[in-house]
């Protein structure tokens, strides 16, 4: 009994120094990196943060920094930048007035549907955060797209990414769905639909502007022929805003027809044939098989996808300059001009601004679309 009882209050073991490193070895590599990373990503946030709660102004010998708390969020929300970033509110018609109440319905059905169950405090905050975030983006476009009234660089931005993006889906699955087939020279066109992907944006801009080129370019004799090579796509709002959403959707597509290709041919083969002996049609497989097995794929996508499309900057500022006016104008477009113009704290304020919008609106996808779409994976 004394041998047992002097065995079982044995000291616990000391791991030693190399034994200890052996264990940690995983996260003491990765932990250089994770450092650099760190430092890079937030040091800018905190340097934009200052800057945006100040005035940047030339001084001699060098520049001054003077804090003037939220005057420039306050300037771009009621002030002198109001109409830039927002845009000039118009007059709410019925289909605009059937549109908000409709929004306004669907997002009190879901937070009573949520409320009923089992709510926790991050979920409420997080709805209720949504929720508001819909509503006020959803009241603005309305308001700007209404009769009198006039986009800003908000509603153009939410244009390129829920338009471009639902687009490029679209034809990525489609295309996708296509070379999945087994038919004669998919490899030769899986490579040609990539090529886009390879080209740098300001580089597609640039092409674009030639093709688009309604005097000079290469499809300027056959749009005379028609007679309508007098037309300018570049001075009225709605082809110059058509004209970068074509670009982005022609180099952007690429990226979700390979991710989505390789999903495809990932799908349980023999579930497709069995259900082919069934006699079941392709929009049956489709819905029943192929897509439960695509969706945790698809959402990841659009999601990376999302998070990108807001840093649109390089078409509409090569194509259009942001024009016709401000048409054209994203929000990262709309930073880099007031960083031009030396208004460091207003480009600041701009970059934090969307950087709230697409973090609520990212965020907002992961939890309601992606992570119930991961459900297909159990």
């Amino acid at each position: 009994m004394t041998a047992t009882a002097g065995t079982m209050t044995q000291p616990p073991h000391r791991l030693g120094w190399a034994e200890w490193l052996d264990r940690h070895s995983g996260r003491i590599m990765v932990m250089p990196a994770v450092v650099v990373l760190l430092c890079f990503a937030i040091f800018p946030l905190i340097i934009s943060a200052y800057l945006s709660l100040s005035r940047f102004a030339l001084a001699p010998g060098g520049f001054t920094l003077r804090f003037i708390g939220f005057a420039n969020f306050r300037k771009l929300l009621t002030g002198s930048q109001q109409y830039h970033l927002l845009g000039a509110f118009g007059t709410l018609g019925i289909v605009q007035w059937i549109i908000l109440a409709a929004t306004a319905a669907g997002l009190l059905f879901l937070l009573v549907r949520y409320f009923s169950g089992s709510p926790t405090v991050v979920g409420t905050l997080g709805r209720l955060v949504s929720a508001a975030m819909a509503m006020a983006l959803i009241t603005l476009a309305a308001l700007t797209f209404a009769q009198g009234g006039v986009p800003g660089t908000v509603v153009t931005t939410l244009l390129y990414v829920f338009v471009g993006v639902a687009v490029q889906f679209a034809l990525g699955l489609g295309l996708a769905l296509l070379c999945g087939q087994a038919t004669r020279g998919r490899n030769f066109f899986r490579v040609l639909f990539f090529i886009p992907l390879m080209v740098t944006p300001v580089g597609i801009a640039y092409t674009f502007r030639m093709l688009a080129d309604m005097q000079k370019g290469p499809f300027a004799p056959l749009l005379q022929a028609f007679g309508i090579g007098e037309w300018s796509w570049a001075t009225e709002a709605w082809s110059a805003r058509l004209m970068v959403l074509v670009g982005d959707t022609w180099q952007w597509t690429p990226f979700m027809f390979i991710v989505l290709l390789a999903a495809v041919e990932n799908q349980p083969r023999d579930q497709v044939e069995a259900a082919r002996l069934d006699g079941a049609n392709g929009f049956q497989i489709f819905r029943d098989i192929t897509w439960p097995a695509i969706a945790p794929i698809a959402a990841t996508v659009v999601l990376i996808r999302l998070i990108e499309a807001f840093k649109i900057i390089d078409l509409p500022n090569v194509l259009t300059g942001g024009g016709p006016g401000l048409a054209t104008e994203s929000m990262t477009l709309h930073s880099f001009i007031a960083w031009r113009t030396q208004d460091l704290g207003g480009s600041a304020a701009v970059g934090y601004m969307l950087l709230f919008i697409s973090t609520v609106v990212c965020v907002s996808f992961f939890n309601f679309a992606v992570r119930p779409a991961r459900r297909f994976e159990s």
